[in-house]
């Protein structure tokens, strides 16, 4: 196990000097499959620790479907015909359920010819009940006539810092964690002033709202993840489209509510909005 991180440390130098995972040919240990699932900036991806599990945000992803890919890697000689590996869904640590939360998951996928890895894809579905609870999609490998099994005791490489590390883990095993909270965004302009009162360019944040923004305007959750695409001359702009759109939807008789009941508030519309307080027509 040492020997093989020791490896995979060194394998990883080459990649993240060379761009190519085919410096791994060079290997001649144990034929086996692993997840090698990393999470962190696309850009440097190389970077990150191994995780045993992934986040499945689909309040980010801003779609009621996705084919999430998860990498899954070799270790052993390259060879030049195709190998399949097999998964499976593992009940131990999945609390998804089959056809309402994920499709059927492919059995069996291929390591092609001359590669060292692959992705397998899992289709998975946004319902309403992941707006309040995470749900689990544990996946697992299965040893065939091709390829054991790598890394049942993973050791988290030390160079890899970044993020969250997770001191151990069987490779074996990779879990989907299914979401779609919205929590407040790294950049929103508003708060709550005493009394529960809204304030601020764009008030109080909430799903309500977001969906209003996204509906109306096009706006999208992830496009508040930074200042780079939401700088403040944009939430100023946004901030006065949205309340000229709702002042006059209310003008016309059909308000925009939140879930409470009270008006939305946005900054620049002329009424004042406390959380918890409905609208009275």
């Amino acid at each position: 196990m040492k020997r093989l991180l020791i490896y995979l440390v060194f394998a990883q130098a080459l990649i993240f000097l060379s761009g190519c995972e085919k410096e791994i040919m060079s290997y001649k240990g144990r034929e086996g499959v692993y997840f090698a699932v990393r999470n962190g900036l696309q850009s440097l991806p190389n970077l990150w620790p191994y995780q045993p599990y992934s986040n499945v945000d689909f309040a980010r992803l801003a779609k009621d479907e996705v084919e999430f890919p998860v990498k899954v890697m070799i270790t052993g000689p390259v060879k030049d015909y195709d190998r399949n590996f097999k998964v499976e869904v593992n009940p131990d640590s999945t609390t998804a359920i089959a056809r309402q939360h994920y499709t059927a998951i492919k059995e069996l996928w291929t390591i092609p010819a001359g590669a060292t890895s692959t992705n397998i894809i899992v289709r998975l579905k946004r319902t309403p009940d992941l707006q309040n609870v995470i749900k689990n999609l544990g996946l697992r490998l299965v040893a065939n006539e091709h390829f054991s099994l790598s890394f049942p005791e993973w050791d988290a490489i030390p160079e890899f810092t970044s993020g969250t590390v997770v001191p151990e883990f069987d490779a074996s095993l990779h879990t989907l964690r299914l979401n779609d909270v919205m929590v407040q965004p790294v950049v929103w302009s508003g708060s709550i002033q005493p009394v529960n009162r809204e304030s601020g360019l764009m008030g109080v944040f909430s799903r309500k709202k977001m969906e209003f923004l996204t509906s109306n305007l096009g706006v999208k959750y992830e496009d508040f993840a930074s200042t780079d695409i939401m700088p403040m001359a944009r939430q100023l702009l946004i901030a006065s489209d949205a309340a000229a759109i709702l002042i006059r939807l209310k003008d016309a008789g059909t308000p925009v509510l939140e879930a409470d009941g009270r008006l939305i508030f946005i900054g620049a519309v002329p009424w004042t909005s406390y959380i918890g307080v409905p609208y009275v027509h």
